[in-house]
């Protein structure tokens, strides 16, 4: 006989033709079951506990009727802290039942409770056209089942809260209905008899779960102790610490990421170690991407999750996507901004997008007879579209305001996943294109007055070199964006960064309008000045030439941009020393100038300040005193006494009349400089920190120096906070420190100071950099003055060969290094060399300075003393004797130098005629 089976829909009796009412036996209570957990996963033995984030769910579960979410990003570790929660609680109380339901979707949300009903054996679940979240909520309220804690994990959408179960299902044509219409997850909410913990992506689901915010549990996260430990469990292998702590760092120490990288360097190890794997993280948005796509098995979480960090955010975006467009796209241009400090006004470039009729729309069907209303309200209805789009993404943890809630921060995983998004969609260079353009209209020049301004938005330049659009007009914009930057990286002394987007934007203006392009000439003479600022001088002339024929051919040779371009030639030949073809260069801008503009335009002036800066080096001091006043009383006259521009005229006067060795007029002036710009500029701008730096330069040469010291060091300490700890003015005013330190014979700590300027100096400028020689050679006298000879010699000699290549053979600096060498041999009885190379220096100096120039005397003197100490005391004081009368007719009877030298020129002769 066949066996007969009987599915669910034919279980029971089975009867024939029944006239009369049939009559079953009731259902016999069943036994209720010792309660259980149900949680999916197992303990995991890899668990970092974050003691804090437990602690908060331990509490507030607590309390009777408790709901708290759990609520953050997805791969934050919500569900690991909610499973291991319910396991530490099941081993302390196992009277305690825990249920675990799948609510990612109403579906699998009725699915569990389904499952979870039969393992309760919850009466009334074989009804399979009962509302079983009504069943499993009514059933949680009976008291009598004792102690609960119910898990809802995934709630990340409001359908189960907001959508009415009937209305759902009658829209699917083979499904069965319910009579109910209120929303599901309501029914469970209701009771108070247990604790319902929930998780969540979305905050304001996860607000509306709770109820209060004192029930809601923000998981960060984890901070980087935790995070090493979690790379180091999975990793399970021998990893320097180091390579942890940068690795987690980069992944922004979200546990799935790490989890996800351990599983990829285990699967491919030994070839692949932390280390490298960061390595190939760093390299590009590409390869960021392909590794974290990689979904490595995860036995400790949902199967129906996402084990990558990238596809697990996606999810969130797609849905972002649907539910709010505008949020979406929102996120979409803040995605290529730097992660940080990103300003509000920089995203209200997207409220123009907004307002564009779609494309593909029909011509003809708008209705403009509310026109003029719709321009009254627009505003209005775009902060509220913006307010509402800014609300959307901090509710999903996407996104997170700064204290004044203008600014705007974001995970740089987050932005990765977006813009790899948009790339895979063919979406990315729109949204580049309109990042640029916002960054464009917003980035000012670099002139002092916007360097607020450009240093909070500087990061976000730095993130435009990455970027690069494709479109012409993009290009052009972005072109100019690094311009700019350049601009302001110069005025803050970085200069690699300058240089860095000074040659890109360059190099994209010639391929848009070619070498002759008036874009390209100024994004070329930005590179030069950068090419100065690194000491390459003949690339930076190199340039400026190209410059300047250019622009004579293009604009003609009197125009002012032309008449800049020669200028700024003039400066790079000063710089090297080439003085009288600065000079003359200078002296044809001005003569232009005065016949173009007048001999009292702003452009003249300052080209005649430029003049007597370079009659100054050359040491014709008196006559470059006469343009400076000259230009100090035009100055006055046409801008006024406090203008900036005429303060800058006095500070060069102030410091001409230094090198005469007129001290009190100098600080004079220079106490007067001083007070005016604190008053107009204020006490930190560079203005007035460089007035009170030559002050105490002032103060150092009167050997003042105690009162010079407390100068530099406030000078120091304000521009480490205004210009950074690294700009090249800070360090210069750590370099007179130390050289009033060494005054005070405190050669320690001038030593110190002047090892830190070096290695500062040959991080950010390069070994080679003249102003790194210059701390070079600072070292060797310290090392002299206190009798390390050896060390001293080593420096000077390291200084000399360097200036050499760099600077030429007959440099002035390279000349005063060869003369600090000399002294250094006298200083050890090596009369002979010391002779050998002041000679030298003197010679040159006379042909490329001229005889009775300062620099040329001062070598003169310091030969004289070197015979003196070989014994040659006749050829010594003749010497000082021709030195002291040139001194005292280009420098004057009363200078310093000519006093001093005077004196041991008396002393000489009297002990000369003694002998």
């Amino acid at each position: 006989m066949t066996s007969i089976s009987f599915g669910y829909q034919n279980s029971g009796f089975q009867v024939g033709i029944s006239h009369g009412p049939i009559y079953l036996p009731a259902d016999q209570p069943e036994p209720r079951p010792e309660p259980l957990s149900t949680v999916p996963f197992p303990h995991d033995p890899d668990f970092v506990s974050r003691d804090e984030l437990l602690d908060q769910i331990h509490e507030k579960s607590s309390i009777p009727g408790a709901r708290i979410v759990l609520f953050g990003l997805g791969g934050v570790g919500k569900s690991r802290l909610a499973i291991e929660y319910c396991h530490q609680v099941w081993q302390q109380s196992p009277d305690t039942w825990i249920f675990w339901v799948h609510a990612s979707n109403a579906a699998r949300c009725e699915e569990s409770l389904r499952n979870l009903a039969d393992r309760a054996k919850v009466p009334g679940r074989q009804d399979r056209n009962a509302n079983i979240f009504q069943l499993f909520g009514n059933w949680l309220q009976d008291g009598e089942i004792g102690e609960w804690i119910l898990v809802l994990d995934n709630v990340d959408d409001d359908e189960l809260l907001c959508k009415p179960l009937a209305t759902r299902i009658e829209a699917q044509a083979d499904a069965q209905y319910y009579t109910s219409t209120r929303p599901p997850l309501r029914y469970l909410l209701e009771s108070s008899n247990g604790s319902i913990i929930m998780t969540s992506r979305n905050k304001a689901v996860a607000l509306e779960i709770a109820g209060d915010k004192k029930n809601l549990i923000d998981v960060q996260p984890m901070n980087t102790a935790e995070a090493s430990v979690l790379m180091q469990k999975k990793l399970d292998s021998s990893t320097e610490e180091e390579d942890l702590v940068l690795l987690v760092e980069e992944l922004e120490f979200m546990p799935l990421a790490i989890v996800q990288a351990a599983s990829y360097i285990t699967h491919r190890s030994p070839r692949c170690s932390a280390s490298e794997y960061l390595e190939k993280l760093r390299q590009s948005d590409h390869q960021a991407s392909k590794l974290l796509y990689h979904e490595g098995k995860h036995m400790h979480r949902d199967w129906q999750a996402k084990n990558s960090i990238l596809l697990t955010w996606q999810i969130s975006f797609d849905h972002i996507r649907r539910i709010r467009r505008s949020a979406a796209d929102l996120l979409s241009l803040m995605s290529f901004f730097d992660w940080q400090g990103i300003q509000e006004n920089l995203l209200r470039v997207q409220d123009a997008e907004r307002d564009r009729e779609p494309l593909g729309s029909p011509e003809g069907v708008i209705d403009r007879s509310s026109e003029e209303h719709a321009d009254s309200s627009s505003d209005c209805d775009l902060d509220d579209d913006f307010e509402s789009d800014i609300a959307t993404l901090r509710d999903y943890s996407f996104i997170a305001t700064g204290e004044d809630n203008m600014v705007f921060t974001m995970h740089r995983l987050v932005q990765l996943t977006v813009r790899t998004w948009l790339k895979s969609h063919g979406q990315e260079e729109q949204w580049k294109e309109l990042f640029i353009s916002s960054l464009c209209g917003e980035f000012p020049t670099g002139e002092y007055e916007n360097w607020d301004r450009c240093r909070s938005l500087f990061p976000h330049i730095r993130s435009a070199v990455l970027h690069r659009p494709k479109s012409q007009d993009s290009l052009r914009n972005w072109a100019a964006l690094l311009y700019r930057g350049a601009w302001y990286a110069q005025e803050c002394g970085n200069i690699s960064t300058s240089k860095e987007m000074a040659e890109m934007s360059r190099k994209q203006r010639l391929k848009i309008g070619g070498a002759e392009d008036e874009d390209t000439l100024n994004s070329t003479a930005m590179l030069a000045v950068a090419y100065r600022l690194e000491g390459r001088w003949h690339e930076a002339e190199q340039l400026e030439v190209q410059v300047i024929e250019t622009r004579k051919t293009k604009l003609g040779a009197d125009h002012p941009s032309t008449l800049t371009s020669i200028a700024n030639l003039a400066f790079t030949l000063w710089n090297q020393g080439r003085w009288e073809e600065a000079e003359q260069l200078e002296m044809q801008v001005i003569e232009t100038r005065k016949t173009k503009l007048g001999a009292d335009h702003p452009d003249t002036l300052t080209s005649i300040g430029n003049l007597a800066s370079t009659l100054w080096n050359q040491g014709r001091w008196e006559e470059a005193e006469q343009l400076f006043v000259q230009v100090i009383e035009t100055r006055k006259t046409k801008l006024g006494a406090d203008h900036p521009n005429t303060l800058t005229s006095m500070a060069n006067l102030a410091l001409t009349l230094w090198n005469q060795g007129r001290w009190e007029e100098a600080e004079q002036l220079e106490v007067h400089v001083m007070e005016t710009r604190k008053t107009k500029l204020g006490v930190d701008h560079p203005d007035t920190l460089t007035s009170i730096g030559n002050l105490a330069f002032t103060l150092w040469n009167q050997g003042r120096w105690e009162e010079a010291e407390q100068l530099f060091m406030h000078v120091i300490e304000t521009s480490k906070t205004k210009l950074g700890a690294e700009h090249p003015s800070t360090l210069t005013s750590m370099a007179n420190l130390a050289f009033t330190l060494w005054n005070q014979g405190r050669w320690e700590e001038a030593e110190q100071l002047f090892m830190h300027v070096i290695e500062t100096r040959k991080t950010k400028l390069g070994v080679e950099h003249p102003s790194t020689l210059t701390s070079i050679a600072n070292l060797a006298a310290t090392y002299r003055n206190q009798g390390r000879w050896e060390a001293a010699e080593q420096l000077f000699v390291q200084v000399i060969e360097t200036s050499k290549t760099k600077l030429g053979a007959d440099h002035p600096d390279t000349l005063t290094s060869i003369g600090n060498l000399a002294v250094t041999y006298r200083d050890q009885g090596r009369w002979e060399e010391a002779e050998q190379l002041l000679v030298q220096v003197m010679e040159t100096r006379k042909t490329k300075l001229g005889a009775d120039h300062p620099d040329t005397l001062t070598s003169m003197a310091n030969l004289a003393f070197t015979w003196e100490s070989a014994g040659r005391s006749t050829e010594a004081i003749d010497l000082l004797r021709t030195c002291v009368i040139k001194q005292e007719r280009s420098l004057g009877p009363t200078h310093p130098y000519t006093l001093h030298n005077s004196e041991t020129l008396l002393n000489w002769e009297t002990r000369h005629v003694a002998i």
